[in-house]
């Protein structure tokens, strides 16, 4: 008897693991043999509890912040750098680049104040950086 229950035990430790993942598989899966009634619900059910993905950010925000950053961890001549380097790389940039220099224009003033932030001004993206210093400082 024993042997029998170990030979059991065995082909039931080879065989259910098998059964779960298929029948998971299933489960979650369409079938193209199923209805679409059956495809819908299934859809419906599996959407619940799913939180709503978030919207994909354009490459000039991403691009913004990451320069904002960088701005705040070392200083607004290396952001400068960076932005007239990324543009470069990638000229569909280029159409952002005054406004992306401004908002560092404008991190900058609130970082440093108006006369230092003015002293790592460059000319990228003409004068915008610049033009983002002086509309903060006249705003605070």
């Amino acid at each position: 008897m024993t042997h029998s229950a170990r030979r059991i035990g065995r082909t039931l430790a080879l065989v259910l693991p098998v059964v779960l993942v298929l029948s998971g598989t299933l489960a979650v899966t369409s079938v193209p043999w199923a209805g679409t009634a059956t495809q819908s619900q299934m859809l419906t059910a599996s959407s619940q509890d799913v939180s709503v993905r978030a919207k994909s950010r354009a490459p000039q925000d991403v691009l913004r912040d990451r320069l904002l950053t960088e701005l705040q961890a070392k200083d607004p001549g290396t952001a400068l750098t960076r932005l007239q380097r990324e543009v470069e790389a990638r000229p569909s940039l280029a159409k952002h680049c005054m406004s992306i220099a401004r908002a560092l224009g404008r991190a900058a003033v609130d970082r440093y104040g108006p006369t230092r932030a003015q002293s790592f001004s460059r000319p990228v993206c003409d004068t915008s950086f610049a033009y983002g210093v002086v509309q903060q400082a006249q705003g605070s």
